[in-house]
């Protein structure tokens, strides 16, 4: 913390890159899994009326080629409950791979009403995985029924190389099948996709050089080195809020690409990212981040 304190103050005593506009988005991740089921519908709705910007969710691939919302190919231990009410453990949780089923199979899991350990403020309720369509339809169903703004989609593409036909298709694939149903949708104009994988975002921007893409990063390897892994520049950089220093925002900016840190979720840490002036940040706890953008910035 000692750190990020002198990040902070020296970030307050610079001044601002001429035209950039201080107005951070706030992206709810996975919905907003501090209050809500994450990666779930009622959880998007509850980060829609909060008045988050973006929708951060997750996607993976069924065994019948459909993309669901999920944050692990498989139904993680903390959230889920087989079929029937079945325990699922953390030793068997990735015997349930969802690379393996059928859409039908994903819906036969709850991932709603078991407690989460790291979040007790979690409302819980009966809640199943969607596919992205489903989400997407329900999102801008509630947004146009409510009048509300409209938001962004921020989609992170899951895949790990060496899991590759265990638990993840080839990065082609999923780019694909992505890309397709986001066009279904008719919500291209609102995409940003992101991911670890620079070989996923390889293939989207071939799909579309147009389409907003975003880097996450966890590593220390720095924005030159990282950059360096994609054949063209990234609409973001979104590295773990704790790699944020003044070099990074000074690179950023030199390069004009949007700064969006994960997951800042304490309120002393959301007001310190805010305050460097970073172009977001995503969140577990939209509700404090609204409320501490409001004080910093007022609203827009």
């Amino acid at each position: 913390m000692l750190r990020l304190f002198m990040i902070l103050i020296t970030a307050m005593v610079q001044s601002c890159t001429p035209g950039h506009d201080t107005f951070p988005e706030i992206q709810g991740h996975r919905g907003c899994r501090g209050l809500m089921p994450e990666n779930t519908i009622a959880g998007f709705i509850h980060a829609l009326d909060l008045g988050v910007n973006t929708l951060e969710l997750d996607v993976v691939i069924t065994g019948d080629s459909q993309v669901v919302v999920s944050h692990e190919p498989f139904f993680n231990h903390l959230i889920s409950t087989a079929p029937g009410g079945r325990e699922i453990t953390e030793a068997d949780e990735k015997q349930y791979n969802i690379y393996t089923m059928s859409m039908d199979e994903v819906r036969s899991f709850d991932v709603g009403l078991k407690p989460h350990p790291k979040y007790p403020l979690q409302t819980k309720m009966p809640a199943t995985k969607p596919t992205l369509e489903e989400a997407i339809f329900a999102v801008e169903n509630h947004i146009s029924k409510n009048g509300l703004k409209p938001v962004r989609y921020n989609i992170e593409i899951k895949h790990i190389k060496d899991q590759e036909y265990k638990y993840f298709p080839p990065c082609d694939v999923s780019a694909n099948l992505v890309f397709k149903a986001i066009t279904k949708a008719g919500i291209k104009d609102k995409v940003i996709i992101q991911s670890f994988d620079a070989g996923c975002l390889e293939f989207v921007h071939r799909l579309d050089k147009t389409l907003p893409i975003a880097l996450l990063v966890e590593n220390r390897d720095g924005p030159a080195h990282n950059l360096a892994r994609l054949s063209f520049k990234p609409e973001a950089y979104s590295p773990h809020y704790s790699l944020v220093d003044t070099d990074l925002i000074k690179h950023c900016r030199r390069e004009k690409i949007k700064l969006i840190p994960w997951t800042v979720n304490e309120v002393k840490d959301i007001e310190a990212i805010l305050r460097m002036e970073v172009d977001g940040l995503i969140t577990d706890y939209p509700d404090r981040a609204i409320e501490i953008r409001t004080s910093l910035f007022g609203h827009r």
